[in-house]
């Protein structure tokens, strides 16, 4: 479920968002398998009421003999994930969990909902294609949010890879919305409501606006227009895992998103949400168990597959390391008040291996809806508070603010998408341990629920992110003048073309270390021959790309003795294109002197 104000979403009060439901999100204010998974055949061929949706978990690997018992004790498998040993099956049989559990090779079985499962799982509808306004907005650089953690100044290093691939696991993703279209990635997008990958084109789409709010944080284009996200050059895909009408998150929607997420080389993934209906999973819980151990397997796969997941802590202002009440679980039928300890899980979030992300409003303060915990919370980022909300991308072209944990999260994962940008060869685990190392230390406030060390504590985890010194620029801003354009030139094939930039108001020369800011758009940069231009024409080469080099796009920024020039007056970026076949863009350019 979503993360809103009282637990789900995790985002809350003060945005223009309204979803109910699980969301890790606080209450806004204003079926094609994959490599790693066998589909079995249809469940059914019509839907019946009183239709429950349950995990069936045995031994990884060939699943076909406990799938075949599925069918002679009254179910139906409806998706099968042989690689982790998880089987999501169908039954209207009250007894069908308890016959199931006596099959030879079954080790544990669990309801997953409380509540009939849709007949729309049988023949689900596309969500709507919400027409689109354009933006009168002009992008701002300078949001509180991104100067906070530094993402502004990491710009000047990396504006991300192409080659990343960030995973929104939420409630789908506007992908035609102006400020995510040219960062989409709908090769790699589906929709895993019920529990079974749907790769029709559109599945992926938002059945409300939390997803298309989390998609712009992360990676939002540097377009000029309306907002920037975190990593504005990586590619975002869309896995929807909420549900229509009820947007929430069972837990064979995440298996499915985890599963997909490993199969198709996510980087990164966020989650924004806990997997519904129970706000805290309970191992001495039979079915709830089987959900812990569902969900724990694929997330397990997706990380052994190179997938990194990023959650929400949640915006219930609980100590996340010392759990005693449940208030709202069941939330897809009726909630009781249930007494639980530490063992119960609030999951994804807990899983071990999972980056737990709390949030902060506008400067170094918890923010007072965020869940905290010692030992639980791995590191903190803005979610808002109040009128200091996180702005970002609606569907339709829209924009708004919203507040949450779950607005924090895609801080953290567009910061691990940088990390992994400039570090390409990192694993999982090295991205974890070094969003850790490079947060900034952020000592507890004079509040007794906030124990641990200024390293480390229940509030901010090991301190709150840093996108500058997660790729490894310098720790201070650059003091000299800075001059930028964002102007598209067009690249065509084999033809030069330049970019000016005016430069006044700097006495003498440049410096010997002129910092030129290159962000090229081009689907073949080995085609590239890349130069700056002084105002008295002298031409200083930049980077002539290997030949063989097929990555995409530009994202550098190169250091250039200049000081033989003339500071003011006019400068150009110089790019030749010396093939044929790919084209691209100067998408804007920067000199710090």
């Amino acid at each position: 479920m979503i993360r809103h104000i009282r637990t789900r979403f995790r985002a809350p009060a003060a945005a223009a968002l309204a979803i109910g439901a699980t969301l890790a999100f606080v209450t806004p204010a204003t079926a094609t398998a994959s490599t790693a998974t066998t589909t079995a055949p249809q469940a059914a061929a019509a839907w019946a009421a009183g239709t429950r949706a349950y995990l069936v978990i045995t031994t990884p690997g060939d699943t076909s003999a406990v799938r075949a018992a599925v069918a002679t004790k009254g179910g139906s498998v409806f998706a099968s994930y042989d690689a982790i040993g998880v089987i999501v099956a169908h039954s209207t049989s009250t007894g069908f969990a308890a016959v199931m559990r006596t099959v030879s090779g079954v080790q544990q079985v669990g309801a997953t909902r409380t509540s009939d499962v849709p007949a729309d799982a049988y023949n689900p509808a596309l969500p709507a294609n919400p027409a689109q306004t354009p933006t009168t907005l002009n992008e701002s650089l300078t949001r509180w949010d991104m100067t906070q953690i530094k993402a502004d100044q990491a710009w000047g290093v990396t504006t991300g890879s192409a080659s990343v691939k960030v995973g929104v696991l939420d409630t789908g993703v506007d992908d035609k919305h102006q400020d995510i279209a040219p960062n989409f990635n709908a090769a790699d997008s589906a929709s895993c409501a019920y529990g079974k990958a749907d790769t029709r084109t559109g599945a992926w789409r938002d059945v409300g606006t939390h997803g298309t709010h989390v998609a712009g944080t992360i990676a939002a284009a540097k377009n000029g227009k309306g907002v920037v996200g975190v990593a504005p050059g990586v590619k975002i895909s869309s896995v929807r895992i909420a549900e229509p009408g009820s947007s929430l998150f069972f837990a064979e929607n995440t298996i499915c998103g985890f599963m997909w997420a490993g199969d198709h080389g996510f980087k990164v993934t966020n989650n924004s949400y806990y997997t519904d209906p129970w706000q805290f999973n309970c191992p001495d819980n039979v079915d709830q168990a089987a959900i812990i151990e569902g969900v724990k397997r694929a997330q397990e796969y997706a990380e052994s597959r190179g997938s990194l997941q990023i959650a929400a802590a949640g915006n219930s202002n609980l100590d996340l390391a010392n759990k005693t009440t449940d208030t709202e679980s069941p939330n897809d039928s009726t909630p009781v008040t249930r007494t639980i300890t530490n063992a119960c899980l609030d999951i994804p979030t807990e899983l071990p291996g999972v980056v737990t992300v709390a949030a902060t409003g506008k400067g170094n303060v918890k923010a007072s809806y965020s869940n905290y915990g010692n030992g639980v919370i791995d590191i903190a980022a803005p979610g808002g508070d109040g009128a200091s909300g996180v702005y970002s991308t609606l569907p339709g072209g829209k924009y708004g603010n919203s507040n949450g944990t779950s607005m924090a999260s895609p801080h953290v994962a567009g910061v691990a998408a940088l990390m992994a940008s400039v570090n390409p060869s990192y694993t999982p685990a090295d991205i974890r341990a070094k969003l850790g190392v490079q947060a900034t230390d952020t000592a507890c406030p004079s509040d007794s629920r906030c124990t641990g060390t200024t390293g480390k504590n229940g509030f901010f985890g090991e301190g709150q992110t840093d996108a500058l010194k997660a790729v490894g620029g310098a720790t201070t801003p650059p003091t000299g003048p800075y001059f930028e354009t964002t102007t598209d030139v067009a690249i065509a094939d084999n033809a030069t073309v330049e970019s000016p930039l005016t430069v006044s108001g700097v006495s003498g020369n440049a410096p010997a270390t002129l910092k030129v800011g290159v962000d090229i758009k081009h689907t073949y940069r080995g085609d590239l021959v890349v130069s700056l231009v002084a105002p008295d024409g002298t031409v200083y080469p930049l980077e002539d790309f290997a030949n063989n080099d097929g990555t995409d796009n530009v994202a550098k920024v190169y250091t250039v003795n200049a000081s033989a020039e003339v500071a003011n007056g006019t400068w150009k970026l110089r790019v030749a294109d010396v093939a044929s076949q790919d084209t691209g863009r100067i998408d804007a350019w920067n000199l710090t002197f």
